[in-house]
């Protein structure tokens, strides 16, 4: 396995697949109260929140690369513990409109 990024400092957008839950008891894995949502809607604005799709454990959006480390930091500030975070493909979307 290797692990690299792509030193993609670029507004390029790529999938993104997060798996996030809350440390606390009794909490449906991959959200809690809709808290998740909210902050990536947030981080993501009206327009790109459109594209988040929900999935079984978390979910998939569509970000610029150099944005990952922002959502992780807000992410965790409100202790939701994140357990996995794929890139995948770049797509054609813009980030500034």
């Amino acid at each position: 396995m290797t692990s690299d990024t792509p030193k993609d400092y670029s507004e390029d957008m790529y999938k993104f697949y997060f798996e996030a839950t809350t440390n606390l008891k009794n909490s449906e894995v991959g959200e809690w109260k809709g808290e998740a949502l909210t902050i990536i809607s947030s981080f993501l604005g009206h327009y790109h929140s459109k594209n988040i799709t929900k999935l079984e454990f978390g979910y998939e959006l569509i970000m610029p690369i150099q944005c990952v480390p922002d959502l992780v930091s807000l992410l965790i500030e409100k202790n939701i513990a994140i357990y996995q975070i794929v890139r995948g493909e770049k797509t054609q979307e813009t980030w500034r409109l």
